[in-house]
């Protein structure tokens, strides 16, 4: 698309801290353009940093807590080089991701887990990963943690990686671009395929989902991956709330707060439903419980 395009950027922790820096970036359409060249684990154990915060993970959250995460991760972008959309971002069309790997470990079956795992946990969203680049609007690029910088590079050119690693230091990146409509018509992801299990897939769920349309981060939120102090390794029950919030039909890319917050008691309804019979007994069990606390 030609109108209106904008890349958003987002990156998962600083290389030095135990914290992410987690920053979201909005670009204009010349970086899109060239762009256009261009469960949730693996069959083996479970990294044991996952297997933790799964088991402490809470899970029971009132329609308020749902709702004030929504509006601060669905709406903005917290570092943005052009002007502020105040609107849904989101696909309307399927999701085909075409997986880009180099040599070094090859975690394109986990990445593919990854994207099953979110397919089975948001409603109304068709993503899958494709063997044909030709029918891809999203690409992930499997690279080695010393090649991140070159390739952003690579992507987005000298001046706009310079001002990206000296703003972000990334260990990760998504963009997106969308139309006039604030349809997201195509995504990127870089992640790292050499730094460590936990980092990959803390890395692959944010990054994926960021670019599906939860884009902006905010350290007031503390039970979503979308907040610099948090990490998790998986699709959490919290974040699955907001996603399928994002992909209800009901909710159209485009729209303001106003528009949403007139429609979402009936979504958070549906959202409940499906994020209890989509998650084992032991993470749903307390939704029930929350129903009625508002």
């Amino acid at each position: 698309m030609t109108i209106d395009i904008s890349s958003v950027l987002s990156s998962i922790r600083p290389r030095t801290g135990v914290t992410k820096a987690r920053r979201v970036l909005t670009v204009s359409a010349f970086v899109m353009a060239a762009l256009a060249g261009f469960g949730s684990v693996s069959v083996r154990a479970e990294d044991p940093e996952i297997s933790s915060r799964r088991a402490t993970e809470r899970t029971d959250f009132t329609n308020d807590e749902i709702r004030e995460g929504f509006f601060k991760i669905a709406f903005g972008a917290e570092l943005q080089l052009d002007k502020p959309a105040g609107r849904v971002r989101k696909f309307d069309e399927p999701v085909r991701i075409f997986v880009e790997t180099a040599s070094g470990p090859d975690r394109r079956d986990e990445l593919a887990r990854v994207v099953a795992d979110i397919g089975a946990r948001v409603n109304h969203l068709d993503i899958a990963v494709t063997s044909d680049r030709r029918t891809a609007n999203f690409v992930v690029r499997l690279v080695a943690e010393r090649k991140l910088k070159s390739t952003i590079r690579a992507l987005y050119g000298n001046d706009k990686a310079k001002r990206i690693q000296q703003t972000l230091n990334p260990e990760c990146l998504s963009g997106i671009g969308k139309d006039e409509r604030f349809r997201i018509r195509r995504a990127e992801v870089i992640l790292p395929i050499d730094a460590g299990d936990f980092t990959f897939y803390d890395c692959a769920y944010e990054e994926l989902l960021q670019a599906l349309g939860a884009i902006n981060d905010d350290a007031s939120v503390p039970w979503t991956m979308f907040n610099d102090d948090v990490q998790m390794g998986f699709f959490d029950v919290y974040d699955q709330y907001l996603l399928n919030i994002i992909y209800d039909p009901r909710i159209s890319a485009g729209m303001t707060k106003d528009e949403v917050d007139a429609v979402l008691p009936d979504i958070l309804s549906s959202a409940r439903t499906w994020v209890r019979d989509a998650n084992p007994p032991q993470r749903a069990e307390s939704e029930d419980r929350s129903i009625n606390r508002n």
